[in-house]
């Protein structure tokens, strides 16, 4: 089974810009990105997926593998999907890692591809149990609930379920609620009929891509992760980071 991830980088970011070539302690975030799964067992290739020079030329400048995508693709599965196409041999698995996680855990990356070991997966994700009030009621954390063989039913910005008969502020103590942490692997041939299909009613409601998916017939593994995630979306993320990189880097 040969596993090739793909870290799309845009420069132009609305909250961000120019966030994958901030610096984080003499290293840029998408090198980090980079570094941490090219260390992960059963990953055989990484590439970077832009539209900008500047990350192309600087992911070159360490002999990192980088490939000018479209400018036109509206999310970064569509990016990947491209590149994707363009390698050969083909990869079977194609792993969408984000480009603002630079302290990625290997853990998430052994546990998507695990998923892959029953041939009828077709798509895998990740999720993590919500432990505290906060990220179960934030509307910028998406949830997930599953059915019995752990593949996804739906994904909302709310609560879901909602536990009609129970206090909101007892709601963790009675259900175990889980948040979706965004990888995801692919089969190769899924990845690229999921970029042809057209927007649904409830992507377009939650603004969650992956609802698209769902609503067009296809499962979502999820696969259970322990294994915490630190993405950089804003400045005020960076700074964070900067705050705690060594209790992160020693996570790693």
């Amino acid at each position: 089974m040969r596993v090739v991830a793909i870290i799309p980088a845009r420069y132009a970011s609305t909250r961000f810009p120019g966030k994958p070539l901030v610096d984080i302690a003499g290293k840029s975030m998408i090198r980090r990105v980079y570094e941490r799964v090219s260390a992960a067992a059963g990953i055989q290739e990484v590439w970077v997926a832009t539209d900008d020079e500047r990350i192309y030329n600087h992911v070159k400048s360490w002999n990192g593998q980088v490939m000018m995508t479209a400018v036109h693709h509206q999310s970064g599965t569509e990016r990947c999907a491209e590149l994707a196409g363009r390698l050969d041999p083909a990869p079977d698995i194609v792993v969408n890692v984000q480009g603002d996680e630079p302290f990625i855990q290997q853990a998430h990356l052994h546990a998507l591809v695990a998923c892959f070991n029953d041939q009828e997966v077709m798509i895998a994700s990740l999720m993590k149990r919500i432990l505290n009030p906060e990220e179960l009621m934030s509307p910028h954390l998406p949830k997930v609930i599953v059915n019995q063989q752990n593949d996804a039913l739906y994904f909302s910005r709310q609560p879901v379920p909602y536990l009609r008969d129970v206090p909101q502020s007892e709601w963790l103590a009675h259900h175990m609620y889980y948040k979706h942490v965004g990888i995801y692997a692919f089969r190769m041939h899924v990845l690229q009929e999921l970029v042809r299909l057209p927007a649904t009613p409830l992507e377009q409601a939650e603004k969650l891509e992956q609802l698209r998916w769902l609503e067009h017939g296809y499962r979502i593994r999820m696969a259970v992760t322990h294994a915490e995630q630190f993405a950089i979306d804003t400045p005020e993320d960076l700074q964070r980071c900067l705050e705690r990189l060594d209790e992160l880097e020693a996570n790693m």
